[in-house]
């Protein structure tokens, strides 16, 4: 009984996080439907019967993660405090000018990735070369002095890689 009442529990925290995660995107610029074009991008050549709605569906199963919500919340976070100013030097000028060697912005997303295994990386890979869809737009937007999308491009990334290895899958 008590195990029942703690995944009840668990659950709805992670619906009540899930809710934070997706309007914090939201605020961001980003729709889980922007998340989920890129994501029928991947895998339509694959899943030639793939939907933008079967896309968006697993991409909510990849927002419902609590790992993955952790680190959107983190990345998020800590692109927000560099807007602020509420960084120190030198890490907040490598935040604002998402600086191609600091690398700890694909890391957190790797945690997205990873639980999807290696068709995860792979397809982040890509999808950080490419910056297809929102990412694009967000990484132009990123390079306006008051805005910081360091973390954001590449959750967005992790996550559309992340509903494409799930979709890899389930109709593999």
């Amino acid at each position: 009984m008590k195990l029942q009442r703690r995944m009840e529990e668990n659950q709805l925290n992670d619906s009540t996080q899930r809710d934070i995660v997706v309007k914090m995107l939201e605020e961001r610029g980003v729709r889980l439907e922007d998340i989920a074009e890129i994501t029928y991008d991947l895998q339509v050549k694959y899943v030639p019967e793939l939907t933008e709605a079967v896309c968006l569906d697993h991409v909510e199963r990849v927002v419902m993660k609590r790992e993955v919500q952790n680190a959107i919340l983190t990345g998020l976070e800590l692109d927000i405090l560099a807007e602020k100013g509420h960084i120190r030097e030198p890490l907040r000028t490598k935040l604002m000018d998402d600086h191609g060697l600091y690398g700890v912005d694909e890391v957190l997303a790797l945690a997205i990735v990873n639980v999807y295994g290696s068709i995860g990386l792979t397809n982040f890979g890509y999808v950080d070369k490419k910056k297809p869809g929102i990412i694009r737009e967000l990484d132009i937007i990123g390079k306006d002095k008051d805005k910081c999308h360091t973390f954001l491009d590449d959750i967005v990334g992790a996550i559309a890689a992340a509903a494409a290895s799930s979709i890899a899958h389930r109709y593999a």
